[in-house]
């Protein structure tokens, strides 16, 4: 049985066909076979007898099980990692992993690598080969994925941010990003409205208050998409993420008078300058936007039964409405199940998003919003690690394109020779990877959480997918094409994996299969298709120290295509 429908889906058709550069004697028969191999998806792994008092859950487990849960929690792990946590409490884990210092910070990256010169004002350069030098060589791999989830519900693109020193605009949005990852959503709102990447991206830095003699009003999309995107979304729920329904039909959270009373708030923000001389250098992108006060709107401010006093000061004004947002019985269930979707399954219970809803409410002590007690809760649920899922094909997740690609990079400790992590922009879809961090084409993410494939299993059965929406013919082909230059370092600037764990199993082709299997695929391929790839692989010479690194590329190749490595269970 297919996972998640993907046979269903007409995209999924490669084009075996090698690009055009010299190849390696591994690539061509690898890559036609990932292109045509037909493939399903079943397997898993055992538990443990003994268990974990404060999670309930086992406290040791097979390294399948522990890879799946890396899987969820991480954006890649090793074979030492995955041996390691088998042998661990996942709560002494997540504990660990909340308190590891956050990767360091990406201005100060970008200053020390030269890019406040004068000659990066207009550029982006930098920006991604810091996102790459976090996402891939971070230790704290609990907080990247996290960073990773919350940059795809709080959207800035690069591509949208019209200014002076984007890159570093971009920058200090993922050191917030980082910094509030564990913190409270409350403060990380407030945090992210001030950023001037939001100020730029949804058009309210220099907002001013209306003009009568002109009839002008204040620019809406911030407040738009703060309710559509980042709180309380379009329809009522209850707090199991189901919407409210009246006479059958769901019941809309806001109205066009609630956006533009809202509005009204964000008017007067404008870049923090103060201490600097034009040309303004890098930092005025580094800091959190200040008041204008003749473009202010002074005057009283209604929206979702809220009223903010006239007089209020702007400050005072912001942290209101953020607050009654806040408060908003949506947010629960709207955060919360997005990020359930980023990290373990699209189409999660409503018992699900309850339970992890509740713990956004109330985190045991009376906090609502805290953004460790709502992973924690994602990741230690029960429905999350029930085994019995791994055979239901609506369960599951379709792994995004750089979350594969950046689990393989970090799955064999790929460095960057050079210390610069000049990978570059991947969002070539035909000949890269369709999608790279920071450049969404637009706010609402590079797929929408309640996306359809149309003309699928999944739209038959009223589920969704994602990550489908970047899904077609390019997309798919691209990534085997891109994926079989990076496993051989090509194309992917100075990166560098470590094959070390997979040379002394490379005579072995059954045994390198099943290793490379059980690292990214969680041990859930099953042993037909590993004994295809297996013979496929065995064919290939195993004469030299080239011979034996052709074998293990081809295999990493051919697991990665597969479709019990592309659906995460």
């Amino acid at each position: 049985m297919t996972t998640l429908a993907l046979a269903d889906n007409p995209a999924r058709t490669l084009d075996p066909s090698p690009p055009a550069e010299p190849q390696d004697g591994w690539q061509t028969p690898a890559l036609a076979l990932a292109g045509t191999l037909a493939l399903a998806a079943c397997g898993g792994g055992g538990g443990a007898d003994t268990t974990d008092p404060q999670s309930g859950l086992p406290a040791t487990r097979s390294p399948e099980d522990t890879a799946r849960f890396m899987g969820q929690a991480t954006l890649g792990a090793t074979r030492a990692d995955i041996q390691a946590l088998s042998q661990r409490s996942l709560d002494d884990w997540l504990a660990e992993q909340f308190a590891k210092p956050a990767t360091s910070s990406h201005v100060d990256w970008l200053m020390a690598q030269g890019y406040g010169a004068e000659e990066f004002r207009f550029s982006q350069r930098g920006l991604d080969n810091t996102v790459w030098r976090a996402f891939i060589g971070g230790e704290d791999a609990l907080r990247q994925r996290v960073v990773f989830a919350l940059s795809e519900i709080c959207v800035v693109s690069v591509l949208g941010v019209d200014s002076a020193w984007r890159q570093f605009a971009l920058a200090y949005y993922l050191d917030i990003l980082q910094a509030h990852a564990f913190g409270n959503y409350r403060q990380l709102l407030e945090a992210v409205t001030l950023t001037p990447a939001m100020g730029y991206y949804l058009t309210f830095r220099g907002n001013a208050k209306a003009n009568p003699k002109t009839g002008s009003q204040p620019d809406e999309n911030y407040a738009r998409e703060l309710m559509q995107l980042f709180t309380i979304g379009l329809v009522q729920l209850q707090p199991d993420g189901t919407p409210v329904l009246r006479n059958g039909q769901p019941v809309e959270t806001y109205r066009a008078e609630d956006v533009s009373g809202l509005a009204r708030v964000f008017t007067g923000w404008d870049l923090e300058t103060a201490g600097m001389t034009k040309p303004y250098p890098p930092e005025q992108m580094c800091r959190p936007m200040v008041q204008v006060a003749g473009r202010y709107e002074t005057g009283p401010k209604q929206f979702l039964g809220t009223t903010i006093p006239d007089g209020t000061d702007a400050r005072t004004a912001l942290r209101m409405a953020l607050d009654a947002l806040f408060a908003h019985p949506n947010v629960p269930p709207f955060v919360g199940r997005q990020l359930i979707q980023r990290l373990v399954t699209s189409n999660p219970s409503p018992a699900y998003v309850g339970r992890v809803a509740a713990v956004f409410a109330n985190n045991g002590q009376g906090v609502r919003g805290d953004l460790r007690a709502v992973v924690r809760a994602i990741l230690l649920d029960p429905e999350a690690h029930d085994p019995a899922r791994l055979q239901n094909p609506a369960w599951g997740k379709l792994r995004e394109p750089v979350q594969r690609f950046v689990h393989w990079a970090r799955a064999y400790r790929a460095t960057s020779a050079g210390g610069i992590w000049d990978i570059g922009d991947l969002s070539d879809p035909g000949s890269r990877l369709g999608q790279s961090p920071l450049r969404s084409l637009s706010v609402f993410n590079f797929f929408r959480p309640g996306y359809v494939p149309p003309q699928t299993a999944l739209a038959t059965q009223g589920l969704v997918g994602p990550e489908f929406q970047l899904t077609n013919e390019s997309t798919v082909a691209g990534y085997v094409n891109f994926m079989q230059r990076a496993v051989a370092a090509k194309n992917v600037g100075d990166l560098r994996p470590d094959y070390g764990s997979l040379h002394p199993l490379a005579s072995n082709a059954p045994a390198l299969v099943a290793e490379v299997a059980l690292v990214l695929a969680a041990g859930q391929m099953p042993a037909a298709t590993q004994a295809v790839i297996a013979t496929a692989v065995q064919s290939m010479p195993a004469k030299t120290d080239t011979d034996l690194q052709n074998r293990i590329q081809a295999t990493l190749l051919l697991v990665l295509a597969s479709p019990e490595y592309i659906v995460q269970k």
